[in-house]
């Protein structure tokens, strides 16, 4: 006679299943609440301070928001800036995540590396503006290579972090089987800190996405920095506060962009904390 689960029912087990949409449609209700508090707040606010141009209205926002999107010009600025931050990434990627995972399986290489992280960790990449400025002028290169320099240490931190947090058991029992260094790391050690390396890459985005708008005021002749500081010298408050509202949705969707992908790449760390 087989023996009984020992697991408490379930609703789902008990055959009161929940709608599959019923979670993320209250998550959107709640957001969209939260949105009209932020909203409601800010049209008080305004029509407080009855200056339109330290503090528009929402109402003047949105129609400069539209009047932008209809002429391009806000998708042309969001765009430049969307293809920086990616190419940014993808550059602290390669540098970082090789190197982070030498030096947290080796270390000798950690000793020889993490004092010169640890003295420039602690730099902000817009202190290197002046000098970034007199060394690559006005151009891509310099958002670019500010963006690089903020998300390089959260992806190597966090690499390290991963690659020395891999259950010992289970690269152990990988040698135990006679698997070489080369397949230990790419089928082991990888998979396993995969997730932290993740987490690591999201928190680069936040970082470089943030540090892209100063770097596009100053050494920059396009983007979402460069429009709200020209916006800013026109007296535009309403197209500067619409330009800031596109960092922010820009931000938003490219940060649920790395969570699906986190969620693709790794889907054995569901629950476990690090989605």
């Amino acid at each position: 006679m087989p023996l009984p689960d020992p697991r408490p029912a379930t609703p789902a087990a008990a055959g009161q299943r929940r709608p599959a949409g019923a979670g993320a449609g209250r998550s959107w209700l709640i957001a969209l609440r939260s949105f009209a508090v932020f909203a409601a707040l800010w049209w008080l606010l305004a029509t407080w301070n009855a200056n339109p141009l330290q503090l528009p209205t929402p109402q003047s926002v949105l129609s400069a928001l539209w009047g932008l999107a209809r002429d391009k010009e806000l998708f042309e600025h969001a765009a430049i800036s969307t293809v920086r931050l990616l190419i940014a990434l993808a550059l602290a990627i390669v540098v970082a995540v090789p190197l982070g995972f030498w030096m947290g399986l080796s270390r000798r290489a950690e000793a020889f590396i993490d004092p010169l992280v640890e003295l420039l960790r602690p730099i902000s990449g817009i202190a290197w503006l002046p000098l970034a400025l007199f060394i690559f002028g006005v151009g891509d290169t310099l958002p670019v290579f500010i963006m690089v320099y903020v998300a390089f240490f959260p992806i190597l931190l966090n690499t390290v972090s991963g690659a020395r947090s891999v259950d010992k058991r289970l690269v152990l029992a990988a040698r135990t089987m006679g698997v070489g260094p080369t397949a230990l790391l790419r089928h082991v050690i990888i998979p396993a800190a995969l997730p932290t390396v993740m987490v690591g890459v999201r928190l680069a985005f936040a970082g470089a996405w943030a540090a892209i708008v100063a770097a596009e005021l100053i050494g920059a002749p396009s983007g979402l920095g460069f429009a709200i500081e020209w916006y800013r010298q026109m007296l535009m408050t309403s197209k500067v506060f619409s330009f800031i509202l596109v960092i922010g949705v820009v931000g938003f969707l490219c940060d649920a962009g790395l969570r699906a992908l986190q969620r693709v790449l790794t889907p054995w760390s569901e629950g476990t904390g690090l989605q």
